[in-house]
Order: structure tokens, then C-alpha cells, then sequence
């Protein structure tokens, strides 16, 4: 559970980050001092000892840490000169930038095409989200000493590639839009389906993708893909407190309590789909949460309409085609047609490398046999899923349906 300073220095971490990087210059080493900022600010801050201005007093205790640092680094003239120039407490300079604004010039920067995809959302989740090196690591269950050195190869790659700190123009928007769209998916699918460890899902890194998502959305209210992927978000989450049993189990879409599902949620982003699909070109996410909302608006399992569900998967896959979503449309084409029409499409991409590397394929492969009533070609299939799964509540799962067809 985020607690409230927690949720303000999350909030303040790119604002603070985008003054001293204008101020200063030098975003690595400015990260790196906000970074130590926020770790003082977690470690002293109470809700009776916060201070009247927190951004202020962030900004004020990170650009100490930076001048330091210049005077420890820097070359004695340069020491001298830099001192000079940063040792008295003028007021930073004004910008017309907006908060928003920060927020999104971080945002951006942190999705440099140059940056490796883990370190894009690495750094996302540092500079813009806040957390630290420790939390990130936690969320991807990797050490700190391995998240460290992947964060600063990511600034290093950054300042190599000669980026600049500015919102950027519209061309480079439309260039960079889809992998920052696709760093915040990947950061609300590791919370909302850890990749491996005891727990099936990090609600901290869920609502930090959302929250992202909305800033993402504030800044650019025309834009079908980001109203797309804050829908997809909260359909998606609106099933949060469903997807495990009171003792931790697993439980399917199938099996869940409908009525608990969060409808705020689900009517919110129901008028978001709506909206962008009548305003702007269809795009993957779109047609993402437009297969979420078939899902929601179904009562029951049985009530839910996968012929429509079917054809989504095909424009879906059309659009972006990928292994994966071959996979789910089997899955549906099964649900609406029959399992063995649904296996004969699974098996044309069961050689898939990439999916052959998850135990996701397994598990849909087995699901199908079941439905068709191939007990023992279920059986391992399941078993076989299992032995490959890294989260502990889908492994165990997939171990009781192995079991239970034995």
C-alpha cells in the first residue's frame, strides 16, 4: 500500500528532476541527486514533520547533493567557478513549462530509442515514478547491485546519444509515443502478473502505470493509443481483487465474482474506448480495451459474446501481428467455435520461439485439450506448464489442473 508521502514524492520526483536539469544541466547526475532527495525526504518525513513546501525542500536538498558533487568532481578552477556561481540561494530561474509538461519531457527521455527496453522501464520508474533502485529491483526480482548498474547504462546511453531535456516536437512525439506507450504496458503488466515470485501481482506498480498513464493522457487529450491504453489499464485492473482466492490461489477469469469487479473503473473507461474509437484511427490498444470491454459488459462467463471477441483478435492481429495474440485468438475462436477449431490455430504458431520460452502456450494448449475432453494430452501439457512457470500462485495452479485430470 502507497502511503501518502510515498504518493507525493512519486508525484514530485519528475517536476523536481525537470528544474534542476534545466538549472543545471547534466541529467544523470542531477537523477542521481534527486534520487538521494527522495530517499532523505522517505526516510525523515512524517505526516506531522513534512514540510510546508516538499517540492521546494526537495529541490533544495538535491541540487546541495549536485553541487557537491561538482565540487568534489570538478577540476579546482572549474571547483572555484562553480561554487561561486551555485553557492548562494537565488530563486531558479522562471520557465514557462507546466508540470505537465516536466513530467512528459522526463517521460520521454526516459524512452530514448538509444536506451535498452528493460532499462526504459527501469528508468521510467525511477526518474519519473520515484522509486528507488531497492523497490525497482524488488518489483523485478532481480539485486539492487543488478538494477543499479542497468539504470546508470541507461543514462549513459542517454547522455551518448546526445538527448535533450525538452518536451518533445510533434514529429519526435509521434516517433517515440508508441515505445513509451509500450514501457507503461510493460510496467503495468509486471504489477498486474508478477513474472515470477510468490505474489501474482504488484498493486504498487499497477497504479503507478495508471497514474503515468493519466498524466500521459492529460498531456495529450487527442490521442486515440494513449485513451486506448488507460481504458485497456483500467478494465484490466477493475478485476483486481477477483483474480485470487482469500488463501492467495489463483482464480480464472471464468471463476471470478463479477459483481465485485470495480464498475467506477469499468464505466470510466468504457467512455474512454468509446470516445477514441469514434474520434481517432483504430490502433492496438484501442482494440485491446475494446476486447477488455466485451469481457466487462458480459454477466456471466456464459453471457460473454466471443464471436465478436474473435473478430477483434483478427483486426487486432492484422494491425499488430504477433504470436501472442494468434494465441488469444484461438482462445476465443475455441470459445465460439469449437476447441479443435481453436487448436488448429494455436498450432500455427506452437513453434514460436518466443513463446515456446514462457509456459503461457502450454497452459492455453492444455485449457484447449481439456475442452476438447483429451484428458492425458491436457494432463501434460499442464504439467509442462507448470515445470516452466516462474510466479508461484500460476505454477500452482497449473499443478492442480494436472493433478486434478491425473
Amino acid at each position: 500500500m502507497v502511503t501518502r508521502i510515498e504518493g507525493l514524492l512519486r508525484e514530485l520526483a519528475p517536476h523536481v528532476l525537470s528544474g534542476l536539469v534545466r538549472r543545471y544541466g547534466q541529467f544523470d547526475a542531477c537523477e542521481d541527486a534527486v534520487q538521494e532527495a527522495l530517499v532523505a525526504a522517505a526516510t525523515s518525513w512524517t505526516e506531522d514533520t513534512m514540510p510546508e513546501n516538499p517540492k521546494g525542500w526537495l529541490r533544495s536538498v538535491a541540487s546541495r547533493r549536485l553541487i557537491d558533487e561538482i565540487r568534489s568532481d570538478a577540476a579546482r578552477r572549474r571547483r572555484e567557478e562553480t561554487a561561486a556561481a551555485l553557492a548562494g540561494n537565488a530563486p531558479e530561474a522562471p520557465s514557462p513549462a507546466t508540470e505537465t509538461d516536466d513530467t512528459l519531457a522526463v517521460l520521454f527521455l526516459c524512452c530514448h530509442p538509444a536506451v535498452t527496453p528493460a532499462s526504459q522501464v527501469a528508468l521510467t520508474l525511477r526518474a519519473v515514478g520515484g522509486l528507488t533502485t531497492e523497490e525497482i529491483a524488488a518489483a523485478f526480482l532481480v539485486p539492487p547491485a543488478t538494477m543499479g548498474p542497468r539504470i546508470s547504462r541507461a543514462k549513459a546511453q542517454i547522455k551518448s546519444a546526445g538527448a535533450t531535456f525538452a518536451v518533445p516536437s510533434d514529429d519526435e512525439r509521434v516517433t517515440r509515443l508508441p515505445v513509451v506507450l509500450q514501457v507503461l504496458y510493460l510496467i503495468f503488466n509486471e504489477g498486474y502478473t508478477s513474472s515470477a515470485g510468490p505474489a501474482l501481482h504488484r498493486p504498487d506498480l499497477v497504479d503507478e502505470a495508471i497514474r503515468l498513464t493519466r498524466l500521459l493522457r492529460a498531456a495529450l487529450p487527442g490521442d486515440g493509443e494513449v485513451a486506448g491504453l488507460l481504458a485497456l489499464m483500467l478494465f484490466t485492473d477493475a478485476r483486481r481483487d477477483t483474480r485470487t482466492s482469500g488463501s492467495g490461489d489463483l482464480v480464472l477469469l471464468a471463476d471470478q465474482d463479477r459483481a465485485r469487479w470495480d464498475r467506477t473503473k469499468i464505466d470510466e473507461a468504457n467512455t474512454l474506448i468509446s470516445s477514441a474509437l469514434s474520434t481517432a484511427p483504430p490502433g492496438p490498444y484501442q482494440l485491446q480495451a475494446a476486447i477488455a470491454g466485451v469481457h466487462c459488459a458480459a454477466a456471466t462467463v456464459a453471457d460473454t459474446d466471443w464471436a465478436q471477441i474473435a473478430t477483434l483478435y483478427t483486426v487486432l492481429e492484422t494491425l499488430d501481428p504477433s504470436p501472442v495474440v494468434t494465441m488469444n485468438r484461438a482462445v476465443a475462436v475455441a470459445m465460439s467455435d469449437g476447441p479443435d477449431a481453436g487448436l488448429r490455430l494455436l498450432d500455427t504458431v506452437g513453434s514460436d520461439a518466443r513463446l515456446r520460452r514462457g509456459h503461457r502456450y502450454r497452459a492455453t494448449r492444455a485449457h484447449l485439450l481439456d475442452m476438447a475432453g483429451d484428458r492425458p494430452g491436457a494432463r501434460a501439457e499442464f504439467a509442462a506448464a507448470a515445470a516452466t512457470a516462474q510466479s508461484t500462485p500460476e505454477r500452482d495452479y497449473l499443478e492442480r489442473q494436472a493433478a486434478r485430470l491425473g
